[in-house]
């Protein structure tokens, strides 16, 4: 699986030795040291994944993942110094698929862009961008999730999603009804969990109930059933009017 990555970091040793281990493995690599540089090699030529620093010269990390979600999928893999909560959820919130805190390792990160690149359906040519082939639309009400196009519609409306989003709203809308654990989720998103938490998971919860919901605090699509995970709702009309037996799902 060879692909084109952009490793946008500002610091010169840390992006060589990111950038060997990643060549390693049979990818194109393009570095660049601030996040202006980092736009324009991404608009040039679309790769298909993104290494983004957070702190960075001219336009930092957060400004540039905002910019891109505005204008693709690729996938964004965040690094960072900050290793707070709030940090990675608000990484998430701007549109980033994965996040690591440094100093980091070579080899987990390799992995990291490994799982990314499979989960957002790369193909094998270098530059080929994202394919998504995973099977039929999934139809649920207004919602649709179709994996082929990688889209996702609400009442007709086409919703904007990272491949992040993407993966977690598919696997919860193959199953209406049926409650997955953030684990089954994270599974689905990442195959290995230690490479993710499940704070990513919620993150991205957060962010799709934005897109899909009429009203994000009070979600009648996309439903937490406390104590054990997440769920599509089978009959959104109904879950937003039932007054609950079994376990409480907002």
């Amino acid at each position: 699986m060879c692909a084109y990555v952009v490793l946008a970091d500002d610091d010169p040793k840390q992006a060589d030795l990111i950038r060997r281990y990643l060549e390693r493995e049979g990818h194109s690599v393009v570095v660049v040291h601030d996040g202006r540089a980092a736009l324009d090699e991404i608009r040039l030529r679309m790769p298909d994944l993104v290494v983004l620093d957070w702190m960075m010269p001219r336009v930092d990390g957060l400004d540039v993942c905002r910019v891109l979600r505005r204008e693709s999928e690729v996938p964004v893999l965040m690094l960072t110094a900050r290793a707070e909560e709030d940090d990675l959820l608000l990484a998430l919130d701007l549109g980033a698929d994965d996040y690591m805190t440094k100093p980091c390792s070579p080899r987990e990160l390799v992995a990291r862009v490994r799982t990314l690149l499979r989960r957002a359906g790369h193909a094998a040519a270098p530059g080929a961008g994202t394919v998504q082939k995973a099977g039929p639309a999934y139809v649920v009400g207004a919602l649709v999730v179709d994996p082929d196009r990688f889209e996702v519609r609400v009442e007709g409306r086409l919703v904007d999603c990272t491949p992040g989003e993407f993966r977690v709203l598919e696997v919860l809308a193959s199953a209406p009804g049926r409650v997955f654990t953030r684990k089954q989720v994270l599974e689905h998103l990442h195959g290995i969990d230690r490479y993710v938490t499940t704070r990513t998971v919620d993150g991205h919860v957060m962010n799709l109930r934005r897109k899909i919901e009429r009203d994000p605090t009070r979600p009648e699509r996309l439903l937490t059933v406390y104590g054990v995970g997440y769920k599509v709702a089978d009959a959104p009309s109904a879950e937003a009017s039932d007054g609950g037996t079994g376990p409480r799902a907002r």
